[in-house]
């Protein structure tokens, strides 16, 4: 027998590669939709473009989404949907309030100052005049979402007596204010570099401490 009859042979499947779930299809094309409109804005940005750098059809895109609005709101919900993941209070009830509310607002700052999201921030500053769904996809999946997970933070701790507010909405915006005003919009002017990782816990427990200190009961 000769060598090539001794070797097994490896057959290979026919037929298409198997699909991908709505699931995958899904996140690739909200990370392309999210790469295209930072890299050219919202305007200029069109169905055909994602597609072709997720790798589907604009039809596929179209099952998802109604309109690349709907999209941009879905880029948005993505981002703010990986911090509200992280506060999860089983583990925060077991850290003292300072280094919980500490962990929260260093998560929070790795979101809202990651070079992505301070380009989407660009985005929607230049452009929501121009197309008010921007602001308002923004500020419904970002801002009214993470705030009311602090705002749920708040109370749950208000319950147990731990801390005394008079509005846990308003002292939840105090601290995204705190946390991120400064720092984001240094950067958005040009004045700073984006903070590290180390720079941004500093600062979480800084204003975390201070917050603490003033709501005691």
């Amino acid at each position: 027998m000769t060598v090539l009859q001794n070797k097994k042979v490896i057959k290979r499947g026919r037929g298409r590669p198997p699909a991908r779930s709505e699931e995958e299809s899904r996140s690739l094309v909200v990370q392309a939709a999210a790469e295209e409109f930072q890299t050219n804005g919202y305007a200029n940005t069109c169905i055909d473009q994602i597609a072709a750098r997720a790798g589907v059809s604009t039809r596929t895109i179209y099952q998802l989404v109604d309109n690349k609005a709907e999209l941009f709101g879905a880029v948005i919900a993505d981002r703010a949907g990986k911090f509200i993941l992280t506060v999860d209070e089983t583990q925060l009830d077991q850290l003292p309030l300072v280094e919980a509310l500490t962990r929260i607002l260093t998560n929070y700052g790795k979101l809202t100052l990651a070079p992505e999201t301070i380009a989407i921030a660009r985005l929607v500053t230049a452009e929501s005049g121009r197309f008010p769904e921007l602001g308002r996809a923004f500020y419904e999946q970002a801002v009214t979402k993470i705030s009311k997970v602090m705002v749920g933070w708040l109370m749950h701790h208000q319950e147990r007596g731990a801390i005394k507010l008079e509005n846990p909405q308003a002292a939840a915006g105090m601290l995204r204010g705190m946390m991120l005003m400064e720092p984001q919009r240094a950067v958005l002017l040009g004045q700073q570099t984006l903070p590290t990782e180390a720079e941004i816990e500093n600062r979480a427990r800084a204003c975390a401490t201070l917050f603490i200190n003033g709501c005691l009961p």
